[in-house]
């Protein structure tokens, strides 16, 4: 029975020398400017919608990338190919980049992302306490879940796998 947290054990043997192509591609140059575009992308859209105002199109935009984050890369388990023989089976898509090295550049790119939408959201929001807190509540749970302390933990069983309790 899953209890409140719970660390995931994981048959992967993370070595320098395993290929995981599910996160291989998160390293390449070209990953991290679809991470800009996509940012411009959903401001872009956001601020098209006739009603939007600067302030809740920024506030929307930094809403859109923590929960596309939080999604991509906190959220799905597994790897949807079987070269592994089950080594990620039970480890998010943060957990198996770079074979679960911390302050990697990648990872430091992919965190500080949220951070700076997360400041020009609240520049533009004019300082407001309730959006302010809005964004805020958006970007912590994205670096809680960024965070080395919390790698291979599960809060209330979610996103646990199969065979992963310990």
């Amino acid at each position: 029975m899953p209890t409140l947290v719970q660390r995931v054990a994981s048959a992967a043997n993370l070595n320098e020398h395993t290929v995981n192509p599910n996160s291989h591609w998160v390293n390449l140059k070209g990953s991290w400017t679809t991470n800009i575009v996509l940012v411009i992308a959903f401001r872009l859209v956001f601020g098209v919608i006739p009603w939007s105002t600067p302030e809740l199109s920024w506030t929307l935009t930094n809403l859109s990338y923590c929960l596309f984050q939080y999604i991509m890369f906190h959220g799905i388990i597994g790897t949807p190919f079987e070269v592994n023989q089950g080594e990620y089976d039970n480890l998010t898509l943060w957990e198996q980049m770079d074979n679960g090295e911390q302050y990697t550049p990648t990872k430091k790119f992919l965190t500080v992302v949220p951070i700076a939408v997360f400041l020009l959201s609240t520049h533009y929001t004019n300082y407001d306490v309730p959006t302010f807190i809005i964004n805020f509540t958006a970007v912590l749970i994205i670096m809680i879940a960024k965070l080395p302390a919390f790698h291979r933990v599960r809060f209330f069983g979610i996103n646990m796998g199969q065979n992963s309790y310990n």
